[in-house]
């Protein structure tokens, strides 16, 4: 039941947040959603290590100190986003809860708030009631749910090339669902977007982003037949992409021996005549 429930919120969530982006004109006048938000591909960027956060506890802490040495997977989020921010971060505790990988050893997770309103209260109140479905993940050492002050957010979602923008008319930040991948320095490595990355895809962002730190010599095989695909945000077979190429290879081949068998029985024909 509880699972049914969780589901049903998601869908919900995420058309809420569909008709937020369909607002009347009237109430939306001058301000266009899908151009305020988005992402730019900053492969490489490291993380502003210097901006300081709070967290859920109220403990104050710069975003360098939360490395430890481990892939860290970013969530930029508003803890009283009234659409899909709760929807992402259910997904993303769902799907590492079938990863194998474990949080505080392996991976860490810092999800953090570019609503500068917000406070380390509103996060604490995120933290508990995903801790209710997830209370292993959650409850972690690993895990930070930070809020700041608007120099804050902005200085480490410019890092990472995350756009948003507030609309005033309608009291909500505009601005697309997505988890950053960072290596265990700060740096940017790959984005799962939307609520339909599976376990793999994270599986195979962690073990990328690990560089031989993280996984078993079979999780960085398989890293080898999949590549990034950073339009979708996932990770597609080479294996699979190699047999679509070699299956269109082996239709433009047929059709050659096709096309030469009918122009040399045409020329016999010719030659009879």
């Amino acid at each position: 039941m509880s699972l049914l429930k969780t589901t049903v919120g998601w869908v919900c969530s995420i058309v809420v947040g569909m008709l937020g982006f369909c607002m009347p004109a009237s109430a939306t006048a001058g301000f266009d959603p899908f151009a305020a938000a988005g992402i730019e591909q900053r492969t490489g960027a490291r993380i502003p290590l210097e901006t300081g956060f709070t967290d859920q506890d109220g403990r104050v802490v710069r975003l360098g100190e939360l490395l430890q040495g481990r892939p860290v997977l970013l969530a930029p989020v508003y803890f009283t986003c009234p659409n899909v921010c709760g929807a992402q971060l259910a997904t993303l505790f769902q799907v590492l809860a079938s990863v194998g990988y474990r949080v505080g050893k392996d991976y860490d997770v810092i999800a953090y708030s570019f609503n500068p309103d917000e406070t380390p209260a509103n996060a604490r109140v995120e933290r508990d009631k995903l801790g209710k479905q997830w209370p292993q993940l959650i409850d972690a050492p690993g895990v930070h749910f930070l809020v700041g002050d608007e120099a804050a957010a902005k200085a480490l979602s410019n890092a990472i090339g995350f756009r948003y923008r507030y609309d005033p008319a309608i009291r909500q930040y505009a601005h697309v669902s997505a988890v950053g991948v960072l290596t265990s320095q700060g740096q940017l490595s790959r984005w799962l977007y939307g609520l339909g990355y599976q376990a793999t895809d994270l599986r195979l962002a962690i073990t990328e982003a690990g560089r031989g730190q993280v996984g078993s010599l079979g999780d960085r095989l398989l890293l080898l037949c999949y590549h990034y695909d950073p339009k979708t945000g996932g990770y597609d077979s080479l294996v699979m992409g190699a047999l679509r190429v070699g299956g269109l290879a082996t239709v433009f081949a047929l059709a050659g021996f096709i096309g030469l068998a009918l122009h040399r029985e045409r020329c016999r024909q010719r030659s009879g005549e």
